[in-house]
């Protein structure tokens, strides 16, 4: 009985202490709204810039599933990199292979806005600071609840922004797999910003009617005043005389954002632009010749050895209980066919349509039994000992299209061995990693 009364005893001594500190007030620094001393912090610029974030977030969000959908997940093991994906995949479909530019479109957008994004996000975050270290740190369950919806909101976007741009920088950098790390947190984080925006759209749209843009973005920063009050608790109790506008406030987060664009969309679109991308390690400048276009890892970082690509080499082609093994004199002998495809990758660059030439994966398909017009599914193994996706699984409407090709030469040259030397997967609106590259089996019917 004493142990229980002691321990009563020191529980009721810190709750005493706890709610003896809160009377007291908040404690020196962020958590006294005094701290806060910009004028220009207030709903007004919050809601402009939390609409702002609202529209490119909810394209890039749109452009990730499609990203993601383009992977063909559901359809093989080696293809899904989010396990126990659950509902998270109810929106799935057979991603299509035309147009031929789809996924460097989709993908692009995706990246180039998800960076461009970023001034913005900062700056939301730099509006509503105050917010998160307000006093008491919880008043209620209620309130315990709003903060935990808020912690999920930040927290989960500068998650989902700070893998994807650390997976564009430098490339598989996290504990398992970049895949379910960056799909989660997005759904988190899209998942706090519905509830966030349900909660505060009437008070944004009341804000935004409260104050013109055209009015805004006319005055100076010496007539540039706080807020009045309204009990938000954006707004600085003693706000300090204005050091910038809101117009120049919105000015260089737009600066930012375009600056972002400027050395960044060059690895999608290509042209003189891909001179500026600086933040595309992988996408930049790529050389000259037929092969000069860039690739994501080379041979010698895939573990490609000279035997893996010497006259040894040998591509077994399996399905219907039969195998067929084809040297590359084999499959030169076959009917070629040429088709003009890009290439593009999931960190965002992409390079202009090349053209491709080699064996249709449907005929290949023929020499195991499939006629045409039934070529099944079919699992693509590399050779390649390093790195992921070192094997693929396409669905039927990938292999009938008449533009997939096992690709033995690109740009009227043999291929290089960075670019899969001596045969490769091309495929139409298909990812970067699904074009595998160093192939040495074909399994017709069996994706698993």
């Amino acid at each position: 009985m004493g142990g229980k009364a002691g321990r009563a005893g020191r529980v009721g001594a810190a709750a005493e202490w706890l709610r003896a500190r809160l009377r007291e007030g908040p404690p020196a620094g962020p958590t006294r709204p005094e701290f806060w001393r910009s004028p220009l912090r207030g709903p007004w610029l919050t809601s402009v810039l939390g609409l702002v974030l609202l529209a490119g977030t909810a394209v890039v969000f749109a452009t990730g599933l499609l990203s993601y959908a383009a992977y063909n997940p559901d359809l093989a093991a080696v293809n899904d990199r989010t396990p126990d994906k659950g509902w998270l995949g109810f929106y799935l479909f057979a991603w299509p292979t035309r147009p031929h530019w789809l996924y460097r479109l989709t993908q692009g957008v995706h990246v180039t806005l998800g960076i461009m994004l970023v001034p913005v996000l900062l700056a939301k975050l730099w509006s509503v600071i105050p917010k998160l270290f307000a006093w008491p740190p919880v008043r209620s369950v209620a309130h315990a609840l709003e903060r935990l919806s808020v912690l999920a909101l930040v927290g989960g976007g500068l998650f989902v922004f700070a893998t994807g741009v650390l997976n564009i920088q430098l490339e598989y950098v996290f504990p398992g797999s970049f895949y379910p790390l960056h799909l989660y947190g997005a759904w988190v984080f899209v998942g706090a910003l519905v509830l966030h925006v349900g909660t505060r759209m009437g008070l944004v749209a009341r804000t935004l009617r409260s104050r013109r843009l055209r009015d805004e973005l006319r005055t100076p920063a010496a007539r540039t005043t706080a807020e009045p009050p309204d009990g938000t608790g954006l707004m600085p109790p003693r706000p300090a005389a204005a050091t910038m506008s809101r117009r120049g406030a919105l000015g260089m987060v737009g600066l930012g954002s375009l600056a972002l664009l400027a050395v960044t969309v060059g690895q999608s679109i290509g042209g003189p632009l891909r001179a500026t991308a600086l933040l595309a390690p992988r996408g930049g400048e790529p050389g000259a010749g037929p092969n000069g276009f860039p690739v994501n890892r080379t041979a010698a970082e895939a573990g490609i050895t000279a035997a893996d690509t010497g006259p040894d080499w040998r591509l077994t082609v399996r399905g219907g209980g039969r195998e067929v093994v084809l040297a590359r004199e084999r499959l030169l002998a076959m009917p070629q066919h040429t088709a003009a495809l890009p290439i593009a990758c999931v960190e965002g660059w992409s390079t202009p349509d090349q053209e491709w030439s080699g064996v249709r994966l449907a005929d290949l398909a023929a020499l195991v039994g499939f006629p045409p017009g039934a070529a099944p599914d079919v699992l693509v193994e590399s050779a390649q000992r390093r790195g992921s996706f070192g094997s693929a699984a396409l669905r039927a409407n990938q292999v009938a299209d008449p533009w997939s090709l096992l690709a033995l030469r690109v740009n009227g040259a043999e291929l290089s061995a960075d670019h899969g030397y001596p045969a490769r997967i091309i495929v139409p609106a298909n990812p970067g990693v699904h074009n595998t590259k160093w192939v040495t089996r074909l399994t017709f019917g069996d994706p698993a």
